[in-house]
């Protein structure tokens, strides 16, 4: 009922809204929304003038909507603290919240390499983390998380294909001619799946993992808008309310 509910809203939706869809790899869905950084509409969120984090998407939405824009589409951008204070690099406006971070540690974070998401002017990229600190790109916002899914077409090399390891995931990539493609398993997947997801199906030669269990999307041109828990940045696009 609720995928019928999804369609029927997204067959009456704005053309402008429509930045999302579902596919399926391996006989398991997958929904991912595709942004050109080249028109500008890309970026991050963290928090408000006063800062405080947004948290949710209803907040970001209702900060948008006082500026007359709108979501196109969003999803939690990087992983983040139990203050949601981001746990590796964040740029949000050309300001630098966090600093890049190169050491290996536990968790998936730590898993090197892993890597920083980059959006540049009329530009995006996803860049191993100590080559991003050996030399940083001009970065308008960017996030780093860890593992990255794809290195130069080569799937990360501690990715298991037997692994038992499931859960809902998101991650972002860039495809040959510059799309970005943000994604979230609906169904529990492994690593190795997915990063084959970004690889095989969506043409990323690399993508990074942003997040996994707390992963959540809002895609109002497909009527969908997860729950869950505040976040930490947000990665999304906002387009003008009209």
């Amino acid at each position: 009922m609720r995928w019928l509910i999804a369609g029927l809203i997204a067959a009456f939706a704005s053309p402008a809204l429509a930045e999302c869809r579902e596919e399926r790899f391996e006989g398991l869905p997958f929904t991912i929304c595709e942004a050109d950084p080249a028109d500008g509409t890309l970026r991050l969120w963290h928090e408000n003038a006063e800062g405080e984090v947004y948290g949710t998407f209803d907040r970001l939405e209702a900060a948008l909507s006082e500026d007359g824009q709108r979501l196109g589409f969003a999803m939690n951008g990087g992983m983040y603290h139990d203050d949601r204070a981001p746990v590796g690099h964040l740029i949000v406006e050309g300001d630098e919240k966090m600093r890049v971070i190169t050491s290996a540690g536990p968790g998936n974070f730590g898993m090197l390499p892993n890597g920083v998401f980059c959006i540049g002017e009329g530009n995006a990229q996803v860049i191993e983390s100590r080559a991003y600190a050996d030399g940083p790109p001009d970065c308008r916002f960017a996030s780093q998380s860890g593992p990255l899914l794809v290195i130069d077409g080569d799937l990360h090399p501690r990715f298991l294909e037997n692994s038992d390891s499931r859960f809902i995931r998101n991650g972002v990539g860039v495809t040959e001619d510059g799309i970005v493609v943000a994604a979230i398993s609906d169904r529990p997947v492994t690593f190795h799946r997915f990063a084959r997801f970004f690889r095989d199906a969506l043409g990323t030669p690399n993508a990074l993992y942003i997040d996994g269990n707390v992963s959540r999307l809002h895609a109002p041109g497909i009527g969908r808008s997860d729950f869950g828990f505040p976040m930490g940045p947000i990665l999304g696009t906002a387009r003008p309310a009209d």
